[in-house]
């Protein structure tokens, strides 16, 4: 039998309350290891601990997930009233991990708070608070609720060739989002309202940032793309 891809998945380090306990812990939403595993992936999680980059040359593809906002240092800015639950020890695993993984030319996928990360780790920079940017709130309207909506996919780009459609209805919950594109980075899908919604590295065979979560939906394309490759 083939193994199945190794797929890397980040993680979190949050105070979290389990059984009896209430403690600091390196946590992941499920939903991203079903998806990998319903993908024919095989997840192995990442914390942001150590350094991460050094296992990379054990893995297949590597996926960077949702979380707190990037902080602005890493981009030069100065922090706006809005931007929270900044883990600077997080920034630097994964930004190491991102710049260490694109080196490789390694398949990556990064999700929300990653296609940020993907980004900055590239010279980019974020709008830190998308509303003052398109004037209301639907990017994330309700805490802890996804907003489905749909965005337009560049017929050219490999999220195409991903997703075989010029537009997807998806789970959108950000209030963050790619300001100035990064160094080798296209901007490969919008909302209506211009914000950019997903962006891949030029000359790379995979490597891909989507703002919205297509972990919690049922549509695969994604996970497939990222095992395919």
């Amino acid at each position: 039998m083939t193994a199945a891809p190794l797929i890397g998945i980040t993680s979190y380090v949050e105070l979290a309350r389990f059984t009896v306990w209430e403690m600091p812990a390196t946590l992941l939403p499920h939903a991203y290891v079903e998806q990998v595993v319903r993908a024919g992936g095989q997840p192995v999680v990442l914390p942001p601990a150590g350094d991460p980059s050094s296992v990379l040359s054990r893995l297949d593809g590597l996926i960077l997930v949702g979380g707190g906002d990037v902080s602005p240092a890493s981009y030069g800015a100065v922090p706006h009233p809005r931007t929270g639950y900044v883990r600077d020890f997080r920034d630097t695993a994964e930004l190491a991990l991102v710049r260490a993984a694109l080196d490789r030319g390694l398949p990556f996928l990064g999700i929300c708070r990653g296609a940020q990360v993907l980004n900055v780790a590239l010279g980019g920079t974020l709008h830190q608070h998308v509303p003052d940017v398109v004037g209301d709130e639907r990017h994330s309207l309700t805490p802890g609720s996804y907003n489905r909506f749909p965005v337009t996919v560049a017929v050219s780009s490999r999220l195409f060739a991903a997703v075989g459609a010029p537009a997807v209805t998806v789970a959108h919950y950000h209030h963050q989002a790619i300001d100035r594109l990064g160094a080798g980075m296209t901007a490969c899908a919008w909302a209506d309202d211009g914000l950019i919604e997903a962006a891949e590295v030029e000359d790379h065979p995979f490597a891909l940032g989507v703002q919205w979560h297509p972990e919690v939906d049922e549509d695969l394309s994604l996970f497939r793309a990222l095992v395919r490759h």
